[in-house]
């Protein structure tokens, strides 16, 4: 009897030490539940237990967020929506750690309506994806070669006011950015081919299609500022300039990235574009980058509904050809990779909706919409838990104990004194020059050698947040600091097309040599005596410029292309 209790010990000794092991291979503490078209949403731990529910008014309509302490937004259906179609919201609503609604706000009337998913903002305000209805006769005029009714999306920042409204602070609209080769009568006629910054009005537009696009994901990137959007009709993932303001939103030029509203980079199908290669994507949700400090930062993620087979969803993952605040891209061809950088087969399928979040210790969590399965595996792609709601889950969203119970430090600000910039207040700090970070840069302020944009990181004291700046545009000046040979020399238009001139007044009549070096590192080119150098041959991106004088310190300049 005696050895039957030791054996019995020792089995639960060694499952719960399992248990054990198996739980604190998980990240995060708790995972939000928001079954959509139920008046309910919770917070399960890593056990499934539920930690805090809520029973709310009105039904989730699609996406549910936590924001920094214990606050829940999400999506609801408005009211007498006139625009009927699947993911149609129309409403949006905050409510407290009690339940108390501080926000409901509705944007839904003829002209537009919400749907599909939105994103809080760290400043507070929320980007929302939303319809906007065309006539038959704007279509025709656009150049669609099909008369019809068409609800293009639209993209616009709400800043909440009061307890039911909105100011809107920023708009982007994709019906400023078509193109078409059908008609040379009409607006936006041109070679699609040589405009991948466009969108081809007439690429799988028939006369019954009102929702063209079908945008369903949105997500935020601080350090770049820029928005990543996916559509389930365009088989894509596309990343647009968020740092513009609306009138250059609704152009071609202006912004960081220097191209207005326009397409910066896009992925998942080609041919929506005229260009060769494969189509990787079919049907996509949840477009979203991998943070910053995580394995794989600054990928872009698709949950591919289709991505294996009709029947096996698939997360892909890919590695853009960031260079700067753009994207590079060689006429004639498709962005690449050519194909995803890496893909996770699902544990199931699901015919539409779905996410997936990758976490710092290499986990990775994912949502199988229509089962109302999330589970997590790690980075072997070892189950570590499940868990199956009674019902749709279009998406599912872990978060830290900190994160939930405290609220998140202020942005910080930038200020110059001389050729200093200082941060406000953080634990810790991290700058970046044209969305770069700058190594050993880690002071709460820096002197930059170079004008540029620059940007600052803070942490809290408990390393649960990250906060990032807005960009501060900083130009050289003359300083008791400053280098002489720094201070005269300057390499100008910046950003160019491709020429660029030295200026420098001691440069005269001296001998001198210039080394560019290319957005990699690469030397690419060198001048001897030369104050124009043409780089029209390159890319898209940052490049560096040694000016080495005889006798004297060498000058490093880096210089932006954009074409």
């Amino acid at each position: 009897m005696k050895q039957k209790l030791v054996a019995i010990s020792l089995f639960g000794i060694l499952f719960f030490q399992g248990l054990f092991s198996a739980y604190s291979q998980q990240w995060g503490n708790y995972t939000l539940i928001a079954v959509q078209n139920q008046t309910s949403a919770k917070l399960i731990d890593t056990a499934s237990a539920t930690y805090h529910s809520w029973t709310l008014s009105g039904s989730t309509g699609y996406s549910a967020y936590m924001m920094p302490g214990g606050k829940l937004i999400r999506s609801l259906t408005a009211q007498n929506n006139t625009f009927m179609g699947g993911g149609m919201t129309g409403r949006l609503q905050m409510v407290d750690w009690n339940g108390t609604v501080l926000w409901d706000y509705t944007y839904s009337n003829s002209s537009y309506n919400l749907h599909h998913d939105f994103c809080p903002l760290p400043n507070g305000n929320i980007l929302a994806i939303a319809y906007e209805a065309k006539t038959a006769a704007e279509v025709t005029t656009a150049g669609c070669n099909n008369s019809h009714v068409m609800w293009p999306d639209k993209i616009v920042e709400f800043q909440p006011t009061g307890t039911n409204s909105a100011t809107i602070v920023w708009e982007w609209h994709a019906w400023d950015h078509l193109v078409q080769d059908y008609d040379a009568s009409k607006n936006n006629y041109g070679v699609v081919a040589d405009h991948p910054e466009l969108l081809d009005i007439n690429y799988n537009n028939t006369s019954i299609v009102k929702d063209w696009m079908h945008m369903n994901g949105i997500d935020y990137n601080p350090i770049l500022d820029q928005i990543a959007f996916s559509c389930h009709n365009l088989d894509q993932i596309f990343v647009i300039d968020h740092s513009t303001t609306t009138a250059e939103a609704a152009s071609h030029s202006g912004g960081l990235s220097g191209k207005g509203g326009d397409i910066l980079y896009r992925w998942g199908d080609p041919a929506h574009y005229d260009a060769p290669g494969t189509a990787i994507l079919n049907v996509v949700h949840d477009a979203h980058w991998i943070p910053e400090g995580y394995p794989n930062a600054g990928y872009l993620v698709g949950f591919n509904n289709n991505g294996v087979s009709q029947n096996q969803s698939s997360v892909d993952l890919v590695s853009p050809p960031l260079n700067g605040f753009n994207y590079d891209w060689t006429p004639g061809s498709a962005f690449s990779p050519s194909s995803y950088t890496l893909r996770q087969t699902c544990n199931g399928h699901s015919n539409n909706m779905g996410n997936s979040e990758q976490f710092p210790n290499g986990n990775m969590m994912v949502c199988i919409a229509q089962s109302g399965t999330v589970y997590e595996i790690n980075s072997a792609g070892t189950q570590l838990w499940t868990y199956t709601a009674n019902g749709t889950i279009p998406q599912a969203h872990r978060y830290t104990s900190c994160f939930v119970s405290q609220d998140a430090p202020a942005i910080p600000t930038i200020t110059q004194n001389g050729n200093t910039l200082s941060s406000s207040a953080g634990s810790t700090y991290q700058w970046y020059q044209n969305g770069v970070l700058i190594p050993g840069a880690t002071e709460a302020s820096y002197t930059p050698t170079e004008s540029g944009y620059y940007m600052v990181r803070i942490t809290d004291d408990g390393d649960c947040y990250k906060r990032y700046s807005e960009y501060f545009n900083f130009s050289i000046s003359i300083g008791v600091d400053t280098p002489e040979s720094q201070v005269l020399t300057t390499v100008f238009p910046n950003p160019s097309n491709g020429k660029v001139y030295i200026n420098n007044i001691g440069l005269n009549g001296e001998s001198f040599n210039v080394e560019v070096f290319d957005p990699v590192g690469r030397s690419i080119l060198t001048a001897a005596n030369s104050k124009e150098i043409d780089l029209s041959g390159y890319g898209n991106g940052i490049y560096l410029l040694a000016i080495a004088e005889q006798g004297k310190s060498t000058v490093y300049k880096r210089i932006m292309i954009i074409k």
